[in-house]
């Protein structure tokens, strides 16, 4: 099928936590919680399930305690293949910039929660990667907590599906809907939200947040979702690991 189940994996002080309602203060190694991996270690974690695409979240830039640039560049290096789609933290040209630079990724993840509508209007007139011979990659990430966005960006701070609206307006690959609330908690999807935000958008919507099983994918893939970013339903046996493998 066509439709792109993203392995979620969340970085803090260089191992792989287990996220849940976006209360990072009581992360934990994803060993305690996952039935299908021996190690929190992340370039393990990608060999044991060898995902054809990750979204990782370096929780450490986004809360400013530092950065696991040189585990996400270790990833990238040991497997060209792996498509990696990695929420940085981004606040700023510059951040995007040095990101760019380090090669930790091909492909970058604004969040509302540290960008602004400021920074997407200059990432699109942008030629940081000019020299590639290619445009930055980036998606929007709208990260919400009962349906409010999460920001600090007075522009960004709207209704979801007006924000969705705006976007438009913005060369980006796709729109992350992000339910913090529903993340780790298998709390079920709002599919009618859903819906309306398919029907707003001229990018491609992925789902993050709530996941809880096969049925879920395929009610996504008829509404024309066209993904899903998932870990606790995968690492509790829910969804079983050969979904998101390399074909």
């Amino acid at each position: 099928m066509n439709f792109r189940l993203i392995l979620a994996v969340d970085l803090l002080a260089g191992m792989v936590v287990h996220a849940k309602r976006g209360e990072r203060e009581h992360y934990k190694p994803i060993t305690l919680f996952s039935s299908i991996v021996s190690s929190a270690e992340p370039v393990r974690v990608i060999e044991e399930l060898q995902p054809e695409e990750v979204y990782i979240a370096d929780l450490n830039r986004l809360m400013r305690t530092g950065d696991n640039r040189a585990v996400l560049k270790e990833l990238r290096t040991r497997d060209r293949e792996l498509r990696m789609m990695v929420d940085y933290g981004i606040r700023g040209i510059e951040d995007l910039r040095e990101a760019v630079e380090a090669e930790i990724a091909d492909h970058f993840v604004l969040g509302t929660e540290t960008s602004s509508l400021n920074l997407l209007e200059t990432v699109s007139q942008s030629d940081i990667s000019a020299d590639r011979g290619r445009g930055i990659s980036v998606s929007v990430s709208i990260d919400l907590f009962n349906k409010d966005v999460l920001t600090s960006d007075k522009r960004l701070k709207i209704e979801p599906l007006e924000l969705i609206n705006t976007l438009n307006e913005y060369p980006i690959r796709d729109v992350i809907v992000l339910e913090l609330d529903k993340v780790g908690t298998k709390s079920g999807i709002d599919f009618d939200f859903l819906a309306r935000a398919v029907e707003a958008s001229e990018h491609d919507i992925l789902c993050g947040g709530g996941l809880r099983s096969c049925e879920d994918i395929y009610t996504l893939e008829e509404m024309e979702v066209k993904g899903a970013v998932v870990a606790t339903a995968l690492h509790d046996g829910s969804i079983p690991a050969w979904a998101i493998r390399k074909t």
